[in-house]
């Protein structure tokens, strides 16, 4: 599946990290304080996109009645006080021992605050497995091209021995942009039938990495 690589790029959000219920949840509760339909989790993966000011439009979220920086602060303020409940994704550790013990060095580039993302790796116990983890320098979610460039370029990598392994639409636009291959992981926050439409190998589960 994974043909002769030196490096695999790690989203968290959503292929390490089993967290789009608590997105759905967070969310759920901002529109219903603003009178807003709710979404089920099939139509969240559906319509969740980034830069995540674009998913908050389609949802209902009317930046004339309150600017996006709103909402935005909001959903990190109550996610962030719960992430930590989250569980990696089933077998997320057997499949970073596995590519450690074959000598395939891995990073991490989130769309994640940093900070946040620093500490939930500790939480989880699982930082020693990364040669290097980007996350972003604010809350807004907008894109992680420009890391990724900074990631390959401070790292001195050859794009083409690396694999970008994600779970959104956003996730295969970086990897085309820093000329990486990819894999999209149909766990996460995106449908099946939104990552097949970028004609990127998309697989069911972070365990199918492993056979």
């Amino acid at each position: 599946m994974i043909g002769n690589i030196s490096g695999i790029i790690w989203d968290w959000n959503g292929t390490l990290l089993n967290d789009a219920d608590l997105a759905v949840q967070t969310m759920n509760q901002m529109l219903e304080r603003r009178g807003l339909q709710v979404l089920s989790v099939d139509d969240y993966k559906s319509v969740f996109t980034f830069p995540v000011k674009d998913y908050y439009k389609k949802i209902g979220f009317d930046f004339q009645k309150e600017p996006f920086e709103v909402p935005a602060q909001e959903f990190i303020e109550c996610y962030n006080s719960r992430v930590t409940e989250c569980k990696l994704q089933k077998d997320t550790v057997r499949v970073l021992e596995y590519f450690r013990s074959i000598d395939v060095k891995q990073y991490i580039l989130s769309a994640m605050e940093q900070e946040v993302l620093d500490n939930c790796l500790c939480n989880y116990q699982i930082s020693d497995f990364f040669e290097y983890v980007l996350g972003l320098d604010n809350i807004y979610a907008a894109s992680k091209i420009e890391n990724g460039h900074r990631l390959i370029a401070d790292l001195q990598l050859d794009a083409g021995e690396l694999i970008l392994i994600g779970d959104t639409v956003h996730d295969f636009e970086v990897a085309t942009e820093l000329g990486c291959q990819c894999v999209l992981i149909a766990d996460g926050h995106q449908s099946k039938e939104v990552l097949q439409a970028t004609g990127a190998l998309v697989i069911d589960s972070i365990s199918q990495l492993l056979g």
